[in-house]
């Protein structure tokens, strides 16, 4: 089974000719905090479905309640700016947005700080009716670290995208 080898993830391929690859971020009891257990594991499971000739397109999901609520918070701040700076933080979270293959988000429940910038990440989101989106780095003392600030803009224009990421404030699908 291909879910085997994960432990934040479910993997699968799915559809009439199992040429969907599907990624459930599988991490309930956090609201699929992207910790970089997750992040690790979320870029081998796309290495995998670019290099298979049989996968057409990624599906990126989460759950009903959360699609990603965010960066782990609980472990990045253990880390001081020296250790981010030189340790390269973060430096794999752009794999969704270099796969070839089309990637989409399908997103229910909560999707926000780096949840949020991972949907923006993939070429299409399907966003539910509970969908919520938003960039809270401000009500923290920080600002989205990877390139939320620039995707979000393109997605929502710069007024509503400035009125986000200042305010912290959530729009819904």
């Amino acid at each position: 089974r291909a879910g085997a080898a994960f432990r934040y993830l479910l993997v699968q391929k799915t559809g009439a000719q199992m040429n969907v690859g599907l990624i459930q971020l599988n991490r309930p009891q956090a609201l699929n905090a992207l910790c970089e257990g997750l992040m690790a594991e979320l870029g081998r499971a796309l290495e995998a479905m670019e290099r298979d000739p049989n996968v057409g397109a990624i599906i990126l999901t989460g759950s009903q309640k959360a699609f990603a609520a965010g960066a782990d918070i609980k472990e990045m701040q253990k880390k001081t700016f020296q250790e981010c700076y030189s340790g390269g933080f973060l430096a794999g979270w752009d794999k969704v947005a270099t796969v070839r293959k089309p990637i989409i988000a399908a997103v229910n429940g909560y999707a926000l700080g780096g949840g949020c910038e991972l949907a923006m990440m993939c070429d299409i989101i399907y966003a539910g009716e509970k969908a919520q989106f938003g960039q809270p780095e401000i009500l923290l003392g920080t600002i989205p670290g990877a390139g939320g600030t620039q995707r979000l803009t393109r997605a929502v224009g710069k007024s509503l995208a400035m009125e986000m990421v200042l305010t912290g404030d959530q729009i819904s699908a």
